[in-house]
């Protein structure tokens, strides 16, 4: 019940969006600006609070460069197997390998498992994640639309983007103490209390356009079944990695499951907005919400597993 419970709300927005395409409830230039509010708004107000508020202890800096370098490496395992997965997806598919979906599937499947007491174990997981998705993916995503400018011009774009400053920003402000001072003055619940307003929408309108997005055609069936058993390949590899790198922490069962459940999850869910000036054609966008529902079946076999053979 806890599994139908974390799940059931993330279906019902995916539902809800391709519903509101087939029932032309929205039309494709509604769902863009309901888009570009979260990406160049809502987005950067959310990323810079999740690296302001985060505790970022010593013993964990090795763990986060260790599931940073695993992301880097899906990014080009991806580019490598790109006339495996697919050429007409090649431009998109590595970046589909990259990042787990942490705050709104394995954090609460995760927690429904072994309790609230034990999250920040898949936490610490995201900030590689948060690294990967709101700082490697623009600088790349910025590098290639700009591929005729100058070294100058490009630099400047990289500089410039949102993502960028905020991440920059809210480390420098975490790391020099800032957010520890400013919890013990009488603005702290100001902060927390605008932050939510700002970011509450963010994962509910993401979710309804990857299901507005959702379409499932024959012809990229086979690239979705093949990049699916890329990622879930890649990602056993990084759990082997975590016995062998880290075997201490994994002979604590509770902690075992953390890293299960965490990379055996769907690519983030900003990831499909993040790389959208990639896209070519609107089949991209379909491609991509496709395969995150897909991985999202992949997700709830290795919970019940889980639950029923480990824990």
């Amino acid at each position: 019940m806890t599994a139908l419970s974390t799940l059931f709300p993330v279906f019902f927005m995916i539902g809800l969006g391709l519903l509101a395409r087939i029932k032309e409830w929205i039309t494709p230039e509604q769902k863009d600006g309901a888009n570009n509010i979260v990406f160049n708004i809502l987005f950067p107000i959310m990323i810079f609070n999740v690296l302001f508020t985060a505790t970022i202890e010593t013993s964990a800096i090795w763990i986060i460069l260790y599931v940073f370098i695993a992301f880097i490496l899906a990014i080009i395992a991806g580019k490598l197997l790109g006339r495996f997965t697919g050429k007409k997806v090649v431009h998109i598919s590595p970046y589909l390998l990259t990042t787990c979906e942490g705050g709104n599937v394995a954090l609460p499947l995760y927690t429904s498992i072994v309790g609230l007491s034990f999250a920040s174990n898949t936490v610490i997981f995201d900030i590689a994640g948060t690294l990967i998705a709101f700082v490697v993916i623009p600088i790349l995503t910025a590098k290639s639309a700009a591929e005729k400018t100058s070294a100058k011009e490009l630099m400047k774009t990289i500089l410039t983007n949102s993502f960028v400053i905020a991440v920059s920003l809210a480390l420098i402000l975490n790391l020099t103490g800032v957010y520890a001072i400013f919890c013990t003055t009488p603005f702290i619940d100001i902060y927390t209390n605008t932050v939510s307003q700002a970011t509450g929408p963010i994962v509910g309108m993401i979710l309804f356009i990857i299901g507005y997005n959702l379409k499932i055609k024959k012809e990229t069936l086979g690239s979705l079944i093949k990049l699916l058993i890329v990622r879930v390949l890649f990602y056993i590899g990084v759990i082997i990695g975590f016995f062998i790198f880290f075997p201490q922490l994994m002979a604590d069962k509770i902690y075992m499951i953390a890293v299960l459940i965490y990379f055996m999850c769907p690519t983030g869910f900003a990831i499909p907005m993040l790389i959208s000036p990639m896209n070519k054609c609107e089949e991209d966008a379909d491609f991509q919400s496709a395969f995150i529902s897909l991985f999202m079946i992949v997700t709830l076999i290795v919970y019940t597993v889980i639950v029923v053979f480990i824990y």
